[in-house]
């Protein structure tokens, strides 16, 4: 049961608690991993770049920050004792989800396991989400890890109501 466990890591704070769930699982199951990063070209493109410099720099500098995200990912791995591969995609005209499906497929995958900001509403439809497109075409079932909020992300205490800041008083007869 849950023998190969693939899980998509950017770097961010999120996919490595994904990750760090992953690495749990597997040492219960005595399963394995394999790390992949997908360059998400798009993610960066602005427009005003040229073809040119976009290929020649931008593009090999994604790649070297994924295999050193990816290098980071197998220490972690190797430090729990758990065994893991890596892969590096370039999403070139695919999405995200579509390069993990069919790693998936390929790698014959038991689980996905994917860390997820959780954003809702305007948030997640300006900014999409990746870790849903993977759960709504996952051949494999997939664990979603809720990202533990940091000091930064904690919400605002609630702003009282006018009638709630009044100081209040007591008329004794």
């Amino acid at each position: 049961m849950y023998e190969r466990i693939l899980v998509p890591i950017d770097g961010s704070n999120t996919s490595l608690q994904g990750l760090d769930e992953a690495l749990r699982l597997a040492s219960l199951t005595h399963g394995r991993l394999l790390l992949v990063h997908i360059v998400d070209q798009l993610k960066y493109l602005t427009g005003y770049e040229s073809a040119a410099v976009y290929m020649s720099d931008l593009l090999p500098y994604m790649q070297e920050a994924g295999e050193q995200i990816l290098r980071q990912g197998l220490e972690r791995a190797q430090g729990a004792g758990i065994s893991a591969e890596t892969l590096v995609f370039t999403a070139l005209t695919e999405r995200v989800a579509d390069v993990v499906v069919r790693q998936a497929n390929a790698w014959k995958a038991d689980l996905i396991v994917i860390g997820t900001h959780g954003r809702h509403g305007l948030g997640r439809v300006l900014l999409g989400s990746d870790a849903e497109q993977i759960l709504r075409v996952a051949p494999v079932p997939v664990l979603l890890v809720r990202s533990k909020p940091v000091a930064s992300d904690k919400k605002a205490e609630p702003v009282p109501a006018a009638a709630d800041a009044l100081p209040r008083v007591s008329i004794a007869a």
